[in-house]
Parts: structure tokens; sequence; C-alpha cells
């Protein structure tokens, strides 16, 4: 089963099963959960599944140190769908590990065909985005770069380019343009980086289930070609992705009912909000009779994934649901009332990091 990263269709449970099989993604089971409590995304079981995470609590018990690597492709503002990874960075670094952010902008040119000089105010406004999340740019907390300025990645893609053959990106991504395998081996070295830079250490990489591609083919490259450095093979983590707003498959810029971005105006989000697909029966006596269905309902998902820090309500909410006491409307209101404040909170808190993320990227 090909898993295409760049694609713009959602991949469900049942898939999900299939590709854990296929490709020995671990599960995270009760055990894994305990010792990473205090990561909400693993503690609501957000995060399904991990490559290597044992050598990450290994490293946090010896005191040893550990990183966490992803970025974000320069294409378009903070949306619902990129904020996920963004807060799983941040959590990971609040857990010990330096955190290494890259800004992807070869990938926006090959997969967006946006020049470099295009991606720059973008890239700008990105980072600014996480460092209002709570990224601890400290330079002993956070390494920063943009693809298309970092010498590492492109020698490292070089290096192991001579490992690679067509039929081999053919089997992990299908047929693709050459420009988007080019890219592949690039974030290879993205994913490297921290052990090329900083020496061998474990390396955890947040990603949606659809990126497994790449972490498997960095895996690979890794053991054929460090092994003499003694590199950790990276390891990450799988999210299940938040489908679209209004019920469709996935966010996605084709559907823009199916999504808000940070940038937009605050009306337009909440219109967003208030049309989103709930799990709501036909009409009141019968979601009282029958109670409602928060599993299908976007309004649930994304109060668990993002606007409702405590688990004690989110669980209230939900047997509520289920049972019938609570209405939709009643729902919807308090959501909306979440994520305007959240999104509020979060302008104002980025406007005065729009400086910093320039100096971060050095760029005038």
């Amino acid at each position: 089963m090909t898993v295409d990263p760049w694609s713009s269709a959602n991949i469900d449970d049942n898939e999900i099963e299939r590709l854990i099989k296929e490709f020995g993604i671990e599960r995270v089971d009760d055990i894994t959960r305990q010792k990473m409590l205090e990561n909400r995304f693993i503690r609501r079981k957000i995060i399904f599944g991990h490559r290597s995470l044992g050598d990450i609590f290994k490293a946090i018990d010896s005191r040893n140190s550990w990183a966490v690597m992803s970025g974000i492709k320069p294409s378009g503002p903070f949306h619902l769908g990129t904020l996920t990874t963004a807060l799983e960075i941040v959590e990971f670094q609040k857990l010990g590990a330096r955190a290494y952010y890259c800004i992807a902008d070869i990938e926006s040119w090959e997969d967006n065909g946006i020049r470099y000089e295009e991606a720059e105010e973008t890239a700008v406004d990105n980072l600014a985005d996480i460092l209002a999340l709570g990224l601890d740019p400290d330079p002993e907390k956070a390494y920063i770069w943009r693809q298309s300025k970092e010498p590492i990645v492109k020698d490292v893609c070089f290096k192991v380019g001579r490992l690679v053959t067509q039929n081999m990106v053919n089997a992990i991504y299908g047929e693709k343009p050459f420009g988007l395998y080019l890219a592949a081996l690039i974030q290879v070295g993205d994913i490297v980086l921290p052990q090329y830079r900083d020496g061998p250490q474990p390396t955890i990489v947040p990603v949606g289930i659809d990126q497994d591609p790449h972490i498997r083919l960095t895996r690979d490259l890794t053991r054929r070609y460090f092994s003499e450095e003694k590199y950790f093979l990276p390891g990450a983590t799988y999210h299940r992705l938040l489908p679209g707003l209004d019920g469709s498959d996935k966010m996605s810029k084709r559907n823009p009912n199916s999504y808000f971005t940070f940038n937009e105006p605050i009306d337009s989000i909440e219109k967003k909000v208030k049309n989103a697909l709930t799990g709501g029966r036909r009409n009141k006596k019968e979601q009282q009779e029958l109670g409602g269905e928060p599993q299908n309902c976007m309004i649930y998902k994304i109060l668990m994934y993002h606007f409702e820090p405590n688990d004690d309500k989110l669980k209230e909410n939900f047997e509520k649901c289920v049972t019938g006491q609570l209405l939709c409307g009643a729902c919807k209101k308090n959501a909306i009332e979440k994520v305007l404040a959240f999104i509020k909170d979060h302008e104002k808190k980025k406007a005065k990091l729009i400086e910093k993320a320039r100096e971060l990227l050095d760029i005038r």
C-alpha cells in the first residue's frame, strides 16, 4: 500500500490498522501512555503509534540529550491542521527535548511552485505562530533553519542519494515528479540534522500517518549510511489527522469551509465553527432520547485536539452528549467562545514576535 505524503486524501481507521501491521508501527499502549501523561496528545490517544519512543524514555531516564524535529512548509498561514504538529513540538520541548524546527522552503518550491523569496514573509509569519504557541527559541533549547540556506541538509541529501534508486523511491512514494524525490532526500537531511550537527542523540519526529514514507526512508538511509557514526534511528509519533470542519475527509485549501487559518477575520472563523458538522440527531427530541455521537462531531474533535485544556470537562461533555443531556446549540456556543478567545490571545502574542521571527530567520 503506497501512502502519499503530498496527497489531500485522509487515512481512515481501517487504513491506519493496515499501515500499522504492514510497516511495523508500534502502538502507544497503556504502559507507554503512563510514561508520558504530561503530553496531552498521548494522554488523549490522539497520538496512536510510534517508532523508537523507547530511545526517548532511556534518554530521559539517563538525563541524556534528545531532540524533537519537525517543521512547516511555508505555503500559507497557520491553520488547524498545522496547529497539531506545532503543539506537539512545544510539548516535547517542555519535556526536555531540544527542538529542531525547519522551514521547508525547498519542498514548498517543489510541491507548490513558491519561490524562496516569495516564501520568506510566510516563513516569518509561520515561525511567529509557533513562537506564540510556546516554542522557546533560546539557542540552548532550539535550532531553526530554512532548507534553502542550510548546507547540512543539502550535504546529507547528496551523501545518502548514492544509496537511492529509482525503483526504491517509486516503491515508497509511487510515480512523482523527480523534484519531489529530491525534496524527500532533503527531508532526510532535516531529520538527521540534530545528530549530524550536535552528535548522536535520540530524535522524535511528530507527524501524521501520511508522512510515514519520509520516516521509513530516513530510517533506512540512516541505518545504511550513518551506522559507523552510531546515529540513532530517527523515531516518530503518529497522530490522527483532523477531518474537515464541514465533514469532508481532510482539511484542504481546495475547500475553504473545511478549515480556518489563524489570519482569517474573527467573524469568518466564527461562521465556519457555527457551520461545522456535529454528531447531533435530526431534532431535539431524538437527541434527548438517543443521545448524540461525539465521535463523529467536529466540534468535539477540535475541542479535544486544541481548545479544551481540561480533561475532566472534556469527559463530562462527552458523557452529557451521549446521554442526550447536552444539545448541539449549547455545545457549539461554548466551542465558539473557546476558539475565538484562543485566536484573539494568540494574535496578541504573535504580533509581539514577528520581529523575533525575522531575526531568527535572518529575513529583512
